[in-house]
């Protein structure tokens, strides 16, 4: 399971990223929330019924389709509401999500330890609710324009009119002038890509985005796997619904409260960053080596609760001075950076073709990594601090020699 299946979720994922992100703007969002329904409910449906680690595989490449569409999902609004009402609508769709997630967890958890249900009846209603959201996704309004390729009414007016009767010509002006929109696409993104990366704190929180959602979604995905191995279930009771459930809600709480805390994150972010980092290192190394499952459960609750607090402050900094192309853009290629440095840490620390390591020398190795994070970010911080300390002393300098 850990060294055969669950690595094929982060290929596929990785694989399917870039062109799902460019399907989803052409083709207006909808077509991919219908995909991602489509995509969930196959998962679902093999997780109940198939057998052996072929088929196994292929449901995680469906599960790693579902999650590179998830992108339509949290891009989809903003084409159909004001710049004006953006961070509302964004509150509005992460709410869902967490409560969503909540609700599951807590759900499952009493349906285990009170009701007595199997795991496969707790599948059961996750298909019927996959179902019922597919269903859904077909009465969602089609937008008419999109980020990059439809930007205005007219343009997505176009795209939709079928001329019959033009022949074959018409198709294939058609396919000209999608290649030529593709490509001056494609040039666009560049040329952004290149303005945003110039800046320094853009770039810093860009970096730590990356490398620390590589770390958190490889722990993340492998978490219960060592929970298993700490507390097997065939003789244990176990939480992990309801400790998802409390991570999800501390944090949420934590990013609430942390968002009135007043800090000058240009001189101090980097260092702060490294100190986080150093906590999360260290939830993640008691959670391997103290072999106690409560002690696991409390170090995951933090460690997902400063990593909640840690993106929502690297969000916000990132979207502060940045429109909505531009965020969209940062946020794919951080996404992307992060999922290929998962895959290779993947390859060389998870698949069986390569080391195959076990759960817990894994997890040594990932607490490992934040440690690496928070040095990296200390030292980077300490220079930047140094530098803006001695920036006024010389500008001090400079003015009394003129």
């Amino acid at each position: 399971v850990f060294n055969e299946i669950y690595p094929v979720w982060t290929y596929s994922y990785l694989i399917l990223l870039f062109p799902v992100f460019i399907a989803t703007d052409y083709l207006r969002y909808k077509p991919v929330i219908i995909l991602q329904g489509l995509s969930l409910i196959i998962t679902w449906f093999m997780l109940l019924y198939a057998q052996g680690t072929l088929a196994l595989q292929f449901l995680e490449f469906f599960y790693g389709m579902s999650t590179a569409t998830e992108i339509a999902y949290y891009s989809y609004i903003y084409s159909m509401v004001e710049p004006a009402v953006y961070q509302k609508v964004t509150s509005y769709c992460r709410t869902a999500t967490l409560t969503g997630f909540t609700v599951g967890s807590v759900t499952g958890q009493v349906l285990v330890s009170v009701a007595n249900w199997s795991l496969f009846s707790l599948n059961v209603i996750s298909l019927i609710s996959v179902s019922i959201a597919f269903s859904t996704s077909w009465f969602l309004p089609m937008p008419m324009k999109s980020l990059f390729f439809h930007q205005n009414v007219i343009d997505a007016k176009k795209s939709l009119s079928v001329q019959s009767g033009n022949g074959g010509s018409q198709q294939n002006s058609d396919l000209e002038c999608s290649a030529e929109e593709l490509e001056k696409v494609l040039r666009t993104l560049w040329k952004d890509f290149l303005v945003c990366y110039s800046s320094r704190t853009l770039l810093c929180w860009s970096v730590w985005w990356a490398l620390s959602a590589c770390g958190y979604y490889q722990v993340l995905n492998y978490a219960q796997g060592l929970w298993e191995k700490v507390a097997p279930s065939s003789h244990s009771n176990i939480y992990n619904g309801s400790v998802e459930a409390v991570s999800t809600l501390l944090g949420a709480v934590a990013v609430f409260i942390f968002g009135y805390v007043k800090i000058s994150w240009s001189t101090w972010g980097e260092l702060l960053l490294a100190g986080f980092a150093l906590i999360i290192a260290v939830t993640v190394y008691v959670m391997d080596v103290i072999g106690n499952i409560w002690v696991c459960y409390v170090m995951y609750i933090i460690f997902r609760s400063i990593y909640m607090i840690l993106i929502t402050i690297a969000t916000f900094q990132i979207a502060a001075n940045l429109n909505m192309e531009c965020y969209a853009l940062v946020f794919g290629v951080n996404t992307f950076i992060a999922l290929l440095l998962q895959t290779l840490m993947t390859v060389i620390v998870v698949d069986s073709s390569v080391l195959g390591l076990d759960i817990f020398t894994q997890f040594k190795i990932y607490a490992g990594y934040f440690a690496v994070i928070a040095i990296i970010f200390f030292v980077s911080g300490l220079y930047h601090c140094v530098n803006n300390c001695q920036q006024p002393k010389q500008d001090k300098l400079d003015s009394s020699g003129t």
